[in-house]
């Protein structure tokens, strides 16, 4: 077995991540004020002071403290550094003036209607949009949000794919989110197998109200962090991103990357339900993961049947979850499916009792689920902080 472990579950790591277009999706939750790790803070620009009270607002509103400046010099200063800028109509103008260079992130906002040459000066200064109040007031929030959501470290992405029918990759998807938010951090369990038992039906949360992939399903720009997090069913620490049981339905590339994108950046840990199938998005989806733990049934066909799943996601980063004690040969069960093992999972009793209760796969925080969850989520970490 691979040894994976790592001293403290909250091991930082770099990992891949999926960006999209900002869009109008917000939410107006107050929260408290973040700052980022870098220090730097969006900036609003404006000698109005009706202006900047509502962008402050606004601000609280998204849970984050910007820095407030009305000398157009003063922000030219910060104009490089700030991961997003308010530019009130009244200092716009000036601020052409001076010429700043272009940069992402630059939105023109104040009250409605906007004056025409509030549109001129926004071509001038590479502004992405004019924005007016309070018609805009949601897109504000949720874009004030995002600029601290994309500063923050992303989280962890796990992927649990089955080797062959029946091994438990959706209970073992279930337990890892269980113990991710055991550990007090937001963790996620996301349901992309449309034809698997249902992971809210694991967890015991189909009747929770909240948002399910049909949700999804129509293209609408970029997915907000906190928008995603405090739409979908949840129950604690952990939410769940489901299927609606009234129909079977296929993944939708774009909103898999924009769900994922959106999941990573609001929570500290995400954990996917991968399908067994020959399919592009499937294959795109296992190699977005910073780890896929793919759940073998030992015996010669759970052998076999792994080592063609394992061919699917070639670029994957895999490590096998065995569904027994021990092996007599784990060197050749490595060399059969062609990855190394992370761990290994035994029956655990009651566990279908458990589930029929709706209280999720975890029995308690002794049993099986539990104990090797926590080790593979610390092996996980470990693994992406090489």
């Amino acid at each position: 077995m691979v040894p994976l472990r790592t001293p403290s579950p909250s091991t930082s790591h770099p990992r891949r991540g999926a960006t999209g277009s900002t869009g109008p999706t917000g939410t107006s939750t107050v929260s408290a004020p973040v700052e980022h790790e870098s220090g730097a803070v969006p900036v609003v620009a404006t000698a109005d002071p009706h202006l900047r009270d509502e962008l402050l607002r606004l601000a609280a509103a998204a849970g984050v403290a910007p820095e407030v400046e009305h000398d157009p010099t003063r922000v030219l200063a910060a104009w490089s550094r700030a991961p997003l800028l308010l530019v009130g109509v009244d200092l716009a103008g000036r601020l052409t003036a001076l010429a700043p260079p272009r940069r992402d992130r630059v939105l023109v906002v104040g009250p409605e209607p906007a004056p025409t040459e509030a549109f001129r000066h926004a071509v001038d200064l590479g502004a992405s949009q004019v924005l007016g109040l309070p018609a805009s007031a949601e897109w504000v929030v949720e874009v004030l949000t995002d600029s601290v959501d994309d500063r923050r470290r992303p989280g962890l992405l796990v992927g649990v794919l089955g080797g062959s029918g029946g091994v438990g990759a959706t209970t073992l998807t279930g337990a890892l989110g269980q113990v991710a938010a055991a550990r007090g951090g937001p963790a996620l369990a996301v349901d992309a197998d449309p034809l698997g038992p249902g992971l809210d039906r694991v967890l015991g949360m189909e009747e929770v109200d909240g948002v399910r992939w049909d949700a999804l399903s129509s293209p609408t720009g970029r997915l907000g962090a906190r928008a995603l997090r405090d739409a979908l069913p949840r129950r604690g620490g952990l939410g769940v991103l489901a299927w609606d049981h009234a129909r079977a339905e296929s993944l939708q590339p774009f909103a898999v990357r924009e769900a994922l994108s959106a999941a990573v950046r609001g929570h500290e840990v995400v954990v996917v339900d991968l399908p067994r199938a020959a399919d592009p998005s499937v294959v795109e989806l296992a190699t977005r993961c910073d780890v896929v733990l793919l759940v073998v049934q030992p015996g010669v066909a759970g052998v076999a049947a792994a080592a063609r799943v394992r061919r699917l996601v070639p670029d994957a980063a895999v490590r096998l979850v065995v569904r027994a004690r021990d092996v007599p040969d784990e060197r050749a069960l490595v060399r059969a499916v062609g990855a190394p093992v992370a761990d290994y999972l035994p029956d655990q009793r009651r566990l279908a009792e458990q589930l029929d209760l709706g209280l999720g796969p975890l029995t308690s925080p002794r049993c099986h689920l539990a104990r090797v969850g926590r080790r593979l989520l610390d092996g996980a970490g470990s693994l992406c902080a090489v």
